[in-house]
């Protein structure tokens, strides 16, 4: 029985030696991991909390939108960008008050607010489909040479056909027909076979050139 609490002294003894010398960083060790934890925990809570924010004011902004109320569509979807600039709800409430605007005849609004999809959005996609909306913007604002430019930059595989037909009505408004025509067979070629409906509108325009062969 001695012996047993000899090894157990001895054993003590050597815990008591460990822990004076490594005590004190392993207990800064473990208060850091609470710090570590306990602030991704409250990260996390805030990026829920503002998302959630950002998703009611989102709605507004749809709401007010089909409402064709303008002035409360460009004021909700300002609040959005305001409050919530980083998150994928500012880019998709400022291309639903674009199009508002752009129906309601406000071509300036619409454009402001595409352009800063385009230069602010984190999601490529988004950024793809504001410039090719905005090409048609600057279209209607006879700001040919500044569409053709904006429709070069670098896009998804996926909006090559709608670039290509988008450059195709800017050339033809130039009244360049051969260059327009070859727009509009290069979108055709880029379209989807399942996508009727595009592959339609493309060759209808491509048709009234009398360019098609």
């Amino acid at each position: 029985m001695a012996a047993y609490d000899l090894e157990e002294q001895e054993q003590l003894a050597t815990l008591k030696a460990w822990w004076k010398d490594n005590g004190k960083q392993v207990v800064a060790t473990a208060v850091l991991a609470v710090v570590v934890v306990a602030g991704w925990l409250g990260w996390n809570n805030y990026q829920r909390s503002q998302a959630a924010q950002a998703s009611n004011l989102y709605d507004a902004v749809q709401k007010t939108a089909a409402a064709g109320d303008l002035k409360l569509v460009r004021e909700s979807a300002g609040a959005v960008l305001e409050q919530f600039p980083r998150t994928t709800y500012a880019a998709m409430a400022a291309l639903v008050s674009a199009k508002a605007h752009f129906q309601g005849g406000d071509l300036k609004t619409a454009h402001a607010q595409l352009a800063w999809v385009a230069e602010n959005a984190k999601d490529e996609a988004l950024q793809d489909i504001a410039r090719l909306r905005l090409a048609s913007v600057m279209l209607d604002e006879k700001a040919h040479d500044d569409a053709l430019k904006l429709l070069d930059a670098k896009h998804g595989a996926a909006f090559d056909a709608q670039y290509l037909a988008t450059r195709g009505d800017i050339l033809v408004a130039q009244g360049k027909k051969e260059e327009a025509g070859n727009a509009y067979k290069a979108a055709l070629e880029k379209a989807d076979a399942k996508d009727a409906g595009q592959r339609a509108y493309i060759q209808l325009r491509l048709d009234a050139l009398g360019t098609a062969k």
